[in-house]
Protein backbone atom coordinates (compact mmCIF):
# COMPACT_ATOMS: atom_id res chain seq x y z
CA UNK A 1 0.00 0.00 0.00
CA UNK A 2 2.69 2.30 1.03
CA UNK A 3 4.88 2.17 -2.26
CA UNK A 4 1.51 2.27 -4.40
CA UNK A 5 1.06 5.66 -2.20
CA UNK A 6 4.83 6.70 -2.89
CA UNK A 7 4.11 6.38 -6.93
CA UNK A 8 1.06 8.13 -6.89
CA UNK A 9 2.52 11.21 -5.08
CA UNK A 10 5.68 11.26 -7.51
CA UNK A 11 3.71 10.97 -10.02
CA UNK A 12 1.82 13.99 -9.16
CA UNK A 13 5.16 16.03 -8.05
CA UNK A 14 6.36 14.94 -11.79
CA UNK A 15 3.41 16.46 -13.38
CA UNK A 16 3.29 20.17 -10.80
CA UNK A 17 7.47 19.88 -12.11
CA UNK A 18 6.37 20.52 -15.39
CA UNK A 19 4.02 23.27 -14.58
CA UNK A 20 0.58 24.59 -15.43
CA UNK A 21 1.69 24.31 -19.05
CA UNK A 22 2.38 20.73 -19.64
CA UNK A 23 -1.53 20.08 -18.91
CA UNK A 24 -3.17 22.40 -21.11
CA UNK A 25 -0.66 24.24 -22.48
CA UNK A 26 -1.91 27.25 -25.04
CA UNK A 27 -1.80 26.90 -28.71
CA UNK A 28 1.42 28.51 -30.22
CA UNK A 29 -0.09 31.21 -32.34
CA UNK A 30 2.04 31.88 -35.40
CA UNK A 31 0.87 35.29 -37.00
CA UNK A 32 1.82 36.91 -39.90
CA UNK A 33 4.37 39.49 -38.31
CA UNK A 34 6.89 35.59 -38.12
CA UNK A 35 6.49 35.71 -41.67
CA UNK A 36 10.08 35.74 -43.37
CA UNK A 37 9.33 34.90 -46.95
CA UNK A 38 6.20 34.70 -49.13
CA UNK A 39 6.30 33.76 -52.70
CA UNK A 40 2.98 33.36 -55.05
CA UNK A 41 2.49 31.50 -58.09
CA UNK A 42 -0.88 32.80 -59.97
CA UNK A 43 -2.63 30.57 -62.32
CA UNK A 44 -5.17 31.94 -65.30
CA UNK A 45 -7.82 29.56 -63.82
CA UNK A 46 -8.80 31.70 -61.00
CA UNK A 47 -6.15 29.93 -58.27
CA UNK A 48 -2.69 30.43 -57.47
CA UNK A 49 -0.09 28.19 -55.40
CA UNK A 50 1.62 30.15 -51.78
CA UNK A 51 4.32 29.20 -50.19
CA UNK A 52 4.26 31.33 -46.67
CA UNK A 53 7.57 30.86 -45.02
CA UNK A 54 7.52 31.78 -41.23
CA UNK A 55 9.73 31.45 -38.33
CA UNK A 56 8.47 29.57 -35.42
CA UNK A 57 10.31 28.18 -32.01
CA UNK A 58 8.97 25.27 -30.20
CA UNK A 59 10.74 22.34 -27.49
CA UNK A 60 10.40 19.09 -28.76
CA UNK A 61 7.17 16.90 -27.98
CA UNK A 62 3.82 17.37 -29.19
CA UNK A 63 2.09 20.88 -29.73
CA UNK A 64 -0.79 22.45 -31.07
CA UNK A 65 0.15 25.63 -33.45
CA UNK A 66 -2.25 28.08 -34.53
CA UNK A 67 -0.88 29.00 -38.85
CA UNK A 68 -2.74 32.38 -38.47
CA UNK A 69 -3.33 34.60 -41.82
CA UNK A 70 -4.01 32.62 -44.41
CA UNK A 71 -6.40 32.89 -47.44
CA UNK A 72 -10.14 33.16 -46.64
CA UNK A 73 -10.61 30.80 -49.64
CA UNK A 74 -7.67 28.34 -48.85
CA UNK A 75 -8.43 24.83 -50.03
CA UNK A 76 -7.34 22.92 -46.99
CA UNK A 77 -6.82 19.82 -48.63
CA UNK A 78 -3.93 21.11 -50.57
CA UNK A 79 -2.43 22.21 -47.57
CA UNK A 80 1.91 21.15 -47.01
CA UNK A 81 3.89 22.04 -44.10
CA UNK A 82 7.73 21.14 -43.74
CA UNK A 83 10.48 22.27 -41.74
CA UNK A 84 13.40 23.82 -43.79
CA UNK A 85 16.28 23.11 -41.52
CA UNK A 86 15.26 19.31 -41.08
CA UNK A 87 12.25 18.23 -42.99
CA UNK A 88 12.29 15.00 -40.93
CA UNK A 89 12.47 16.62 -37.40
CA UNK A 90 8.47 18.05 -37.70
CA UNK A 91 5.44 15.59 -37.89
CA UNK A 92 1.71 16.90 -38.51
CA UNK A 93 -0.45 14.60 -36.61
CA UNK A 94 -3.37 16.42 -37.41
CA UNK A 95 -4.73 19.38 -39.35
CA UNK A 96 -7.86 21.39 -39.46
CA UNK A 97 -8.79 24.85 -41.12
CA UNK A 98 -10.76 27.31 -39.13
CA UNK A 99 -12.58 29.97 -41.55
CA UNK A 100 -15.89 30.70 -39.15
CA UNK A 101 -14.94 34.31 -39.17
CA UNK A 102 -16.24 36.92 -36.42
CA UNK A 103 -18.89 39.52 -37.65
CA UNK A 104 -21.37 41.14 -35.33
CA UNK A 105 -23.76 38.39 -36.82
CA UNK A 106 -22.36 35.54 -36.04
CA UNK A 107 -21.55 36.65 -32.76
CA UNK A 108 -25.75 37.10 -32.29
CA UNK A 109 -26.09 33.47 -33.72
CA UNK A 110 -23.83 31.88 -31.02
CA UNK A 111 -26.05 33.93 -28.27
CA UNK A 112 -29.21 32.90 -28.92
CA UNK A 113 -30.55 31.18 -25.70
CA UNK A 114 -28.14 33.22 -23.59
CA UNK A 115 -27.55 35.51 -21.23
CA UNK A 116 -26.48 39.04 -22.59
CA UNK A 117 -26.31 42.54 -21.58
CA UNK A 118 -27.85 46.01 -22.97
CA UNK A 119 -26.65 49.04 -21.83
CA UNK A 120 -28.15 52.62 -22.64
CA UNK A 121 -26.68 55.76 -23.18
CA UNK A 122 -26.51 56.73 -19.19
CA UNK A 123 -24.75 53.41 -18.79
CA UNK A 124 -26.95 51.46 -17.07
CA UNK A 125 -27.79 48.31 -18.63
CA UNK A 126 -30.10 44.78 -18.27
CA UNK A 127 -29.49 41.34 -18.37
CA UNK A 128 -31.27 39.63 -21.07
CA UNK A 129 -31.64 36.72 -23.22
CA UNK A 130 -31.30 36.64 -26.75
CA UNK A 131 -33.84 34.77 -28.31
CA UNK A 132 -33.56 35.62 -31.92
CA UNK A 133 -30.79 37.81 -34.33
CA UNK A 134 -34.33 38.91 -36.59
CA UNK A 135 -35.39 42.17 -34.94
CA UNK A 136 -33.69 41.31 -32.25
CA UNK A 137 -35.46 39.63 -30.02
CA UNK A 138 -34.83 39.79 -26.02
CA UNK A 139 -36.42 38.46 -23.09
CA UNK A 140 -35.80 40.86 -20.50
CA UNK A 141 -37.87 40.37 -16.68
CA UNK A 142 -40.19 37.49 -18.42
CA UNK A 143 -41.16 40.18 -21.08
CA UNK A 144 -40.32 40.00 -24.53
CA UNK A 145 -38.89 43.07 -26.67
CA UNK A 146 -37.98 43.77 -30.00
CA UNK A 147 -35.09 45.26 -30.74
CA UNK A 148 -33.07 48.11 -29.01
CA UNK A 149 -31.83 51.58 -28.75
CA UNK A 150 -28.14 51.23 -26.91
CA UNK A 151 -25.55 48.32 -26.99
CA UNK A 152 -25.29 45.08 -26.85
CA UNK A 153 -22.32 43.42 -24.77
CA UNK A 154 -21.27 39.87 -24.75
CA UNK A 155 -19.67 38.33 -22.10
CA UNK A 156 -16.84 36.32 -24.24
CA UNK A 157 -15.52 35.52 -27.94
CA UNK A 158 -16.90 31.79 -28.54
CA UNK A 159 -14.19 29.57 -28.59
CA UNK A 160 -15.40 28.45 -32.36
CA UNK A 161 -15.24 31.59 -33.87
CA UNK A 162 -11.75 33.09 -34.94
CA UNK A 163 -10.57 36.63 -36.24
CA UNK A 164 -8.46 35.13 -38.86
CA UNK A 165 -8.49 32.77 -41.31
CA UNK A 166 -6.13 29.82 -39.51
CA UNK A 167 -4.65 26.81 -39.42
CA UNK A 168 -4.70 24.29 -36.56
CA UNK A 169 -1.98 21.75 -36.44
CA UNK A 170 -1.44 19.13 -33.65
CA UNK A 171 2.79 18.75 -34.76
CA UNK A 172 5.15 16.38 -32.85
CA UNK A 173 8.34 18.50 -32.75
CA UNK A 174 12.14 16.85 -33.36
CA UNK A 175 14.10 19.31 -32.99
CA UNK A 176 13.92 22.10 -30.72
CA UNK A 177 14.92 26.04 -30.49
CA UNK A 178 14.02 28.47 -33.52
CA UNK A 179 13.44 27.16 -37.14
CA UNK A 180 11.43 28.26 -40.27
CA UNK A 181 9.08 26.11 -41.73
CA UNK A 182 6.83 26.72 -44.81
CA UNK A 183 3.11 25.97 -45.55
CA UNK A 184 2.04 25.86 -49.16
CA UNK A 185 -1.33 25.71 -50.18
CA UNK A 186 -3.96 26.08 -53.13
CA UNK A 187 -6.11 29.04 -53.10
CA UNK A 188 -9.12 30.21 -54.86
CA UNK A 189 -9.88 34.33 -55.31
CA UNK A 190 -6.24 35.10 -57.28
CA UNK A 191 -6.10 35.07 -60.72
CA UNK A 192 -4.44 37.74 -63.61
CA UNK A 193 -4.78 37.95 -67.37
CA UNK A 194 -2.74 39.79 -69.71
CA UNK A 195 -4.12 42.51 -71.82
CA UNK A 196 -2.34 44.55 -74.75
CA UNK A 197 -2.08 47.95 -76.10
CA UNK A 198 -1.52 48.24 -80.02
CA UNK A 199 -1.03 52.18 -81.17
CA UNK A 200 -1.14 51.70 -85.02
CA UNK A 201 0.98 54.15 -87.22
CA UNK A 202 -0.49 56.24 -90.31
CA UNK A 203 -0.63 54.20 -92.81
CA UNK A 204 -1.46 50.48 -90.70
CA UNK A 205 1.80 48.78 -91.45
CA UNK A 206 3.57 49.35 -87.89
CA UNK A 207 2.43 49.74 -84.17
CA UNK A 208 3.75 50.20 -81.20
CA UNK A 209 2.96 46.81 -79.21
CA UNK A 210 2.80 47.38 -74.81
CA UNK A 211 1.61 44.07 -72.64
CA UNK A 212 0.01 44.40 -69.01
CA UNK A 213 -0.35 41.78 -66.73
CA UNK A 214 -3.43 42.29 -64.55
CA UNK A 215 -3.59 40.56 -61.01
CA UNK A 216 -6.90 40.30 -59.31
CA UNK A 217 -6.82 39.16 -55.55
CA UNK A 218 -9.87 37.90 -53.71
CA UNK A 219 -8.16 35.28 -51.85
CA UNK A 220 -8.75 37.21 -48.74
CA UNK A 221 -4.68 37.56 -47.86
CA UNK A 222 -1.98 39.86 -48.16
CA UNK A 223 1.08 38.91 -49.94
CA UNK A 224 3.59 41.79 -48.62
CA UNK A 225 6.61 41.90 -50.85
CA UNK A 226 6.03 38.74 -51.93
CA UNK A 227 8.01 36.92 -54.76
CA UNK A 228 5.96 36.61 -57.68
CA UNK A 229 5.06 34.35 -60.47
CA UNK A 230 2.42 33.55 -63.15
CA UNK A 231 1.83 30.54 -64.95
CA UNK A 232 0.49 30.78 -68.61
CA UNK A 233 -1.70 27.86 -70.02
CA UNK A 234 -4.28 25.49 -70.02
CA UNK A 235 -4.04 23.99 -65.98
CA UNK A 236 -6.28 21.25 -65.54
CA UNK A 237 -7.67 20.88 -62.18
CA UNK A 238 -10.55 18.01 -60.76
CA UNK A 239 -13.79 19.65 -60.30
CA UNK A 240 -14.69 20.04 -56.70
CA UNK A 241 -18.15 21.27 -56.09
CA UNK A 242 -18.05 22.14 -52.77
CA UNK A 243 -14.74 24.24 -52.94
CA UNK A 244 -16.07 26.45 -56.14
CA UNK A 245 -19.29 27.07 -54.06
CA UNK A 246 -17.31 27.96 -50.71
CA UNK A 247 -15.00 30.19 -52.94
CA UNK A 248 -17.65 31.83 -54.82
CA UNK A 249 -19.05 32.66 -51.16
CA UNK A 250 -16.15 34.45 -49.74
CA UNK A 251 -15.19 36.33 -53.17
CA UNK A 252 -15.09 40.34 -52.55
CA UNK A 253 -15.16 43.34 -54.72
CA UNK A 254 -12.04 44.26 -56.01
CA UNK A 255 -10.28 47.75 -55.90
CA UNK A 256 -7.40 49.51 -58.03
CA UNK A 257 -4.19 49.85 -57.67
CA UNK A 258 -1.13 50.02 -59.90
CA UNK A 259 2.97 48.78 -60.31
CA UNK A 260 5.63 48.39 -62.78
CA UNK A 261 8.39 45.55 -63.09
CA UNK A 262 9.34 43.31 -65.91
CA UNK A 263 9.44 39.55 -66.04
CA UNK A 264 11.72 36.97 -66.96
CA UNK A 265 10.06 33.82 -69.31
CA UNK A 266 10.47 30.43 -69.04
CA UNK A 267 8.88 27.33 -70.22
CA UNK A 268 7.57 24.67 -67.56
CA UNK A 269 6.33 21.75 -68.90
CA UNK A 270 3.64 22.38 -71.11
CA UNK A 271 2.87 26.01 -70.24
CA UNK A 272 4.66 28.97 -69.77
CA UNK A 273 6.62 30.82 -66.35
CA UNK A 274 6.78 34.21 -66.32
CA UNK A 275 8.78 35.59 -62.97
CA UNK A 276 8.60 38.84 -61.81
CA UNK A 277 12.39 40.32 -61.48
CA UNK A 278 11.51 41.92 -58.05
CA UNK A 279 9.35 41.62 -54.99
CA UNK A 280 5.87 42.55 -55.12
CA UNK A 281 2.96 43.91 -52.45
CA UNK A 282 -0.41 42.37 -52.95
CA UNK A 283 -3.33 43.45 -51.13
CA UNK A 284 -6.10 42.03 -50.56
CA UNK A 285 -9.08 43.01 -52.84
CA UNK A 286 -6.85 45.11 -54.88
CA UNK A 287 -6.20 44.75 -58.83
CA UNK A 288 -2.67 45.27 -59.63
CA UNK A 289 -1.31 45.73 -63.16
CA UNK A 290 2.13 45.65 -64.06
CA UNK A 291 4.13 45.58 -67.21
CA UNK A 292 4.80 42.30 -69.33
CA UNK A 293 6.47 43.12 -72.18
CA UNK A 294 6.70 46.06 -75.14
CA UNK A 295 7.83 46.57 -78.59
CA UNK A 296 8.70 49.48 -81.47
CA UNK A 297 7.87 49.85 -84.93
CA UNK A 298 6.55 46.00 -85.33
CA UNK A 299 4.95 44.88 -88.90
CA UNK A 300 1.02 44.83 -88.78
CA UNK A 301 -0.67 43.43 -91.77
CA UNK A 302 -4.14 45.34 -92.16
CA UNK A 303 -6.91 43.02 -93.95
CA UNK A 304 -10.55 43.32 -94.96
CA UNK A 305 -12.02 39.98 -95.51
CA UNK A 306 -15.82 39.20 -96.51
CA UNK A 307 -16.87 35.87 -95.28
CA UNK A 308 -19.75 33.68 -96.80
CA UNK A 309 -21.61 30.58 -95.27
CA UNK A 310 -22.18 27.78 -96.18
CA UNK A 311 -26.41 27.65 -96.33
CA UNK A 312 -26.14 30.15 -99.61
CA UNK A 313 -25.54 27.44 -101.98
CA UNK A 314 -28.29 25.12 -100.27
CA UNK A 315 -31.43 27.64 -101.02
CA UNK A 316 -32.48 29.97 -103.80
CA UNK A 317 -32.49 33.79 -102.99
CA UNK A 318 -34.99 35.93 -105.10
CA UNK A 319 -33.22 38.88 -104.36
CA UNK A 320 -29.97 40.86 -103.63
CA UNK A 321 -28.29 39.71 -100.37
CA UNK A 322 -27.34 43.88 -99.86
CA UNK A 323 -25.08 45.74 -97.10
CA UNK A 324 -23.12 42.41 -96.12
CA UNK A 325 -20.64 43.58 -94.30
CA UNK A 326 -16.71 43.31 -94.71
CA UNK A 327 -14.31 42.44 -91.65
CA UNK A 328 -11.51 44.71 -90.50
CA UNK A 329 -8.58 42.55 -89.33
CA UNK A 330 -5.24 43.01 -88.05
CA UNK A 331 -2.79 40.19 -88.22
CA UNK A 332 1.17 40.63 -86.93
CA UNK A 333 3.96 37.48 -86.32
CA UNK A 334 5.17 37.10 -82.95
CA UNK A 335 8.56 36.84 -83.91
CA UNK A 336 12.02 38.12 -82.82
CA UNK A 337 12.85 39.67 -85.84
CA UNK A 338 9.43 41.55 -85.89
CA UNK A 339 10.06 42.99 -82.30
CA UNK A 340 8.55 40.28 -80.53
CA UNK A 341 9.35 36.40 -80.01
CA UNK A 342 7.94 36.40 -76.11
CA UNK A 343 5.34 33.85 -75.82
CA UNK A 344 1.99 35.97 -74.99
CA UNK A 345 -0.57 34.88 -72.86
CA UNK A 346 -3.70 34.89 -73.44
CA UNK A 347 -5.54 38.02 -73.31
CA UNK A 348 -7.79 41.13 -75.00
CA UNK A 349 -5.41 43.21 -77.44
CA UNK A 350 -6.57 47.47 -77.72
CA UNK A 351 -5.99 49.16 -80.44
CA UNK A 352 -5.53 52.69 -80.68
CA UNK A 353 -4.66 55.39 -83.75
CA UNK A 354 -3.44 58.64 -83.80
CA UNK A 355 -6.43 61.12 -85.06
CA UNK A 356 -5.27 64.58 -87.46
CA UNK A 357 -4.82 66.40 -84.64
CA UNK A 358 -2.63 63.54 -82.79
CA UNK A 359 -4.93 62.66 -80.21
CA UNK A 360 -4.95 58.56 -79.89
CA UNK A 361 -8.62 57.03 -80.81
CA UNK A 362 -9.72 53.85 -79.77
CA UNK A 363 -10.31 51.53 -82.92
CA UNK A 364 -10.90 48.19 -81.57
CA UNK A 365 -10.19 45.16 -79.40
CA UNK A 366 -10.59 41.83 -80.15
CA UNK A 367 -9.60 38.38 -77.82
CA UNK A 368 -6.26 36.35 -78.17
CA UNK A 369 -5.30 32.93 -77.32
CA UNK A 370 -2.00 31.98 -75.44
CA UNK A 371 0.51 32.70 -78.72
CA UNK A 372 3.78 30.61 -79.04
CA UNK A 373 6.61 32.71 -80.43
CA UNK A 374 6.86 32.62 -83.70
CA UNK A 375 3.15 32.34 -84.68
CA UNK A 376 0.69 34.79 -85.98
CA UNK A 377 -1.27 36.65 -83.67
CA UNK A 378 -4.88 37.84 -85.53
CA UNK A 379 -6.75 40.83 -83.88
CA UNK A 380 -10.71 42.02 -85.44
CA UNK A 381 -11.32 45.22 -84.78
CA UNK A 382 -14.93 45.65 -86.37
CA UNK A 383 -16.60 46.21 -90.07
CA UNK A 384 -15.52 48.34 -92.72
CA UNK A 385 -17.18 51.97 -93.34
CA UNK A 386 -16.44 52.59 -96.43
CA UNK A 387 -16.08 49.44 -97.94
CA UNK A 388 -19.02 47.62 -98.51
CA UNK A 389 -20.58 44.04 -100.38
CA UNK A 390 -23.32 42.93 -102.18
CA UNK A 391 -24.35 39.17 -103.01
CA UNK A 392 -26.52 38.01 -105.66
CA UNK A 393 -27.77 34.53 -106.78
CA UNK A 394 -27.27 34.75 -110.45
CA UNK A 395 -28.27 31.05 -110.85
CA UNK A 396 -29.15 28.04 -109.28
CA UNK A 397 -30.08 24.61 -110.68
CA UNK A 398 -30.50 20.89 -108.61
CA UNK A 399 -29.11 18.69 -110.89
CA UNK A 400 -30.05 15.89 -109.34
CA UNK A 401 -31.01 14.38 -105.78
CA UNK A 402 -27.85 14.99 -104.35
CA UNK A 403 -26.40 17.40 -106.96
CA UNK A 404 -26.61 21.39 -107.46
CA UNK A 405 -24.85 24.22 -109.39
CA UNK A 406 -25.18 27.42 -107.92
CA UNK A 407 -23.19 30.80 -109.33
CA UNK A 408 -22.67 33.82 -107.32
CA UNK A 409 -21.65 37.53 -108.02
CA UNK A 410 -19.89 39.80 -105.38
CA UNK A 411 -20.18 43.10 -106.17
CA UNK A 412 -17.78 45.12 -103.58
CA UNK A 413 -17.58 48.65 -103.68
CA UNK A 414 -14.95 51.19 -102.24
CA UNK A 415 -15.59 54.77 -101.14
CA UNK A 416 -12.35 55.61 -99.31
CA UNK A 417 -9.80 57.82 -101.55
CA UNK A 418 -7.69 54.75 -101.89
CA UNK A 419 -7.47 51.56 -103.06
CA UNK A 420 -8.06 48.53 -101.01
CA UNK A 421 -7.54 45.06 -101.39
CA UNK A 422 -10.43 42.38 -100.10
CA UNK A 423 -9.92 38.93 -99.52
CA UNK A 424 -13.93 36.41 -100.43
CA UNK A 425 -13.74 33.25 -98.07
CA UNK A 426 -16.37 31.50 -99.39
CA UNK A 427 -17.30 28.20 -97.12
CA UNK A 428 -18.36 25.46 -99.09
CA UNK A 429 -19.72 22.45 -97.89
CA UNK A 430 -19.88 18.83 -99.64
CA UNK A 431 -17.77 17.65 -102.43
CA UNK A 432 -17.38 20.76 -104.95
CA UNK A 433 -15.96 21.62 -108.06
CA UNK A 434 -15.44 25.10 -109.68
CA UNK A 435 -16.61 25.62 -112.82
CA UNK A 436 -15.65 28.82 -113.92
CA UNK A 437 -14.62 32.32 -112.37
CA UNK A 438 -13.44 35.83 -113.18
CA UNK A 439 -11.12 36.42 -110.36
CA UNK A 440 -8.10 33.74 -109.29
CA UNK A 441 -8.96 30.91 -106.61
CA UNK A 442 -7.63 29.02 -104.29
CA UNK A 443 -9.02 26.15 -102.31
CA UNK A 444 -7.45 26.90 -98.84
CA UNK A 445 -8.94 23.75 -97.34
CA UNK A 446 -11.47 21.09 -98.22
CA UNK A 447 -14.10 23.05 -97.29
CA UNK A 448 -13.01 26.48 -97.82
CA UNK A 449 -12.70 28.71 -101.12
CA UNK A 450 -10.43 32.17 -101.61
CA UNK A 451 -10.15 34.52 -103.96
CA UNK A 452 -8.63 38.42 -103.40
CA UNK A 453 -10.17 41.14 -104.71
CA UNK A 454 -8.42 44.23 -105.69
CA UNK A 455 -11.02 47.50 -105.48
CA UNK A 456 -10.35 50.87 -107.31
CA UNK A 457 -10.59 54.06 -104.82
CA UNK A 458 -14.01 55.57 -105.22
CA UNK A 459 -15.26 52.21 -107.54
CA UNK A 460 -16.57 48.58 -107.48
CA UNK A 461 -14.98 44.86 -108.56
CA UNK A 462 -17.24 41.97 -109.35
CA UNK A 463 -16.80 38.61 -108.38
CA UNK A 464 -19.05 36.28 -110.39
CA UNK A 465 -17.79 32.21 -109.46
CA UNK A 466 -19.77 29.22 -110.43
CA UNK A 467 -19.56 26.14 -108.20
CA UNK A 468 -20.64 21.92 -108.67
CA UNK A 469 -22.18 21.10 -104.97
CA UNK A 470 -22.47 17.11 -104.80
CA UNK A 471 -23.61 16.68 -100.87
Amino acid sequence: MGTKRNALIGLAMAVMALGPSAAAAPPLEVTRRDQRDIAVTIYNGNFGLVRDVREISLSTGVHDVKFMDVATQIDPTTVHLRALGDPAGLKVLEQNYEYDLVSSQKLMEKYVGKRVRLYSSDGTFNEATLLSTEGPVFEINGQIHLGHSGRLVLPALPDNLVSTPTLVWLLRNQVGGGQRIEASYLTGGITWKADYVLVLNATDDRGDVTGWVTIDNKSGAIYDSAALQLVAGDVHRADDRRRVTKMMELAASPTAGAASREFVEEGLFEYHLYTLDGRTTIKDNQTKQLALMSASDTRVDKQLIYSGAQEYYRNQYGVPIANQKVGVFLELKNSKDNGLGLPLPAGKVRVYKADSAGGQQFIGEDLIDHTPKDERVKVKLGNAFDVVAERTQKDWKKISATVYEVEWEIALRNHKAADQTVTVIEPVPGDWQVLSSTLPWEKVESHTLKFVASVPKEGATKLTYRVRIRF
